[in-house]
């Protein structure tokens, strides 16, 4: 019998029902997903050999979660993908405020409904995407917000009295009976709340206003918490700490090629934008070691992290750079600059929470060292490296490339020039196309140019050439020039 077609207690005694609890269905349905080889958390990278396995670990065990990590760690995706584990329907009794199950009713209205109607008491199905909660905890959050609180209101026009339990207004808790519930910062909640939860973790009472109730709520825990608010603005308290089955901890991706897979799967970008800008890979690739270079800088505070955020808007603002300059110089297409990475900019300063000596330097300085750190990380891994302490009479790849700049005035690059002028730029300076065919014969034809630009940027950061910004691009010179032209 399928399920729309039970719509009272009594059919749905007739279709072999058994009732089981929310823990056991996750579970059960976990244990059908992994004998299946499904993949219940689609769309995480980055944490099949380490979180998932310790979250699977949890709810096999039937675990309250703790998810411990930096921000822009995917710990509230990780709770909400939960839900796909649940059944997809379960029966409710209509009306009912706590979701009862028909089997076993909780509250005083499912079951004085039982107790008058029998088995024609009205059945209703709830999906799962209805069996999921979530509160971020401020310090504004109350016990009433949570567990509930008397109602005076209710008690005037039901005409009760304070002693009757019906006149309780209960919280987001009790009303997520049988769902997934999870609290967002958990540290942030303050210590009386948290203690409020300890009952209902362990024993399943709840107290309201000296009404004492004996509630065996059936609901998954899951909260999420950073270390950083340990020190920084509350903690959890050891006893309820006690109650949280396992704690997992979650952690930034360990390589580029997963961090591409994070911000490509999340970036917004437009249709035009994807077909209009093409985008090399190592300009994905250096996007991302933006975000390496962060999370190791002596300018920013590590114990506040890097959210995967960061990349994201950037990818996005990085794109959004390259439109802007189809749309003013009413060109078709476009391929992207390094120079466009200028954009993303705004992206970092926001995202980043700078140590004394970065606030000294200021926040545009620090996201512009990034990306020449980026750079510098990359370029070996496409050119010869340069090494630090090197001989001045010791032959380099790049002499001609430098003597080039020594013998001329300089070399600007614009923001918003046209493709066609961007390129015959570039390809004007012989050396680098003599280094882009010794060291790079295979590059795709449309990352040749990109790849000269980052030569050029290279060059700059290990201090062969100079790089300066005016207001319509960039100008390189030869660095003992740019120095003179200073003086």
């Amino acid at each position: 019998m399928k399920h729309q077609e039970i719509t009272t207690l009594g059919a749905l005694k007739r279709s072999g029902y058994t009732p089981r609890s929310i823990k056991e269905e996750l579970r059960q349905n976990l244990v059908r997903s992994i004998r299946n080889a499904e993949a219940p958390f689609e769309g995480i990278h980055g944490y099949d050999n380490s979180v998932i396995p310790e979250l699977e670990r949890a709810i096999l065990s039937g675990h309250n979660i703790n998810l411990l990590g930096l921000r822009g760690q995917a710990k509230t995706r990780l709770a909400r993908l939960m839900v796909n584990l649940l059944d997809e329907w379960v029966p409710v009794v209509e009306g009912s405020e706590m979701n009862d199950d028909p089997m076993q009713p909780l509250s005083r209205y499912a079951r004085e409904l039982i107790k008058e109607k029998g088995d024609d008491t009205p059945i209703y199905w709830m999906h799962r995407q209805e069996r999921f909660y979530e509160k971020l905890a401020t310090p504004d959050v109350t016990v009433a917000d949570l567990i509930g609180d008397v109602d005076p209101i209710k008690a005037a026009n039901l005409k009760l009295s304070y002693a009757d339990d019906r006149v309780i207004h209960f919280g987001m808790i009790p009303r997520a009976n049988r769902s997934i519930f999870v609290i967002n910062e958990l540290p942030d909640l303050q210590p009386r709340i948290q203690v409020a939860l300890f009952n209902i973790l362990q024993e399943g009472d709840i107290q309201i206003r000296g009404f004492k109730l004996r509630l065996p709520l059936d609901i998954q825990f899951i909260f999420t918490a950073n270390p950083e608010d340990y020190t920084n603005r509350g903690s959890i308290v050891t006893p309820l700490k006690d109650r949280i089955g396992s704690q997992i901890l979650t952690h930034y991706p360990e390589d580029i090629a997963v961090a591409r897979k994070i911000t490509e799967q999340e970036a917004r970008v437009t249709e035009e934008q994807k077909d209009h800008i093409y985008v090399p890979d190592l300009a994905r690739d250096l996007l991302e070691q933006i975000g390496f270079e962060a999370r190791n800088s002596e300018y920013i505070d590590q114990k506040s992290g890097i959210s995967a955020r960061m990349s994201i808007t950037a990818f996005e603002n990085l794109l959004s750079t390259a439109e802007r300059r189809i749309l003013r110089t009413g060109a078709e297409t476009t391929s992207l600059r390094l120079s466009d990475f200028m954009g993303v900019i705004p992206a970092i300063t926001g995202k980043v929470e700078l140590v004394y000596e970065g606030e000294q330097e200021g926040a545009a300085f620090v996201a512009e060292h990034l990306i020449g750190e980026a750079v510098k990380s990359l370029f070996s891994a496409y050119f010869p490296a340069i090494e630090k302490l090197q001989r001045p009479d010791e032959p380099s790849p790049y002499d001609e490339l430098v003597g080039w700049f020594f013998e001329g005035s300089g070399f600007e690059l614009l923001d918003e020039t046209d493709d066609e002028s961007y390129k015959s730029k570039l390809d004007a300076i012989a050396p680098l196309e003599k280094l882009i065919q010794e060291y790079q014969p295979d590059a795709d034809k449309r990352d040749r140019h990109f790849l000269k630009e980052f030569l050029l940027w290279g060059l700059v950061e290990f201090k062969k050439l100079s790089k300066k910004r005016f207001t319509e691009g960039y100008q390189f010179k030869d660095l003992y020039g740019s120095y003179i032209s200073r003086l």
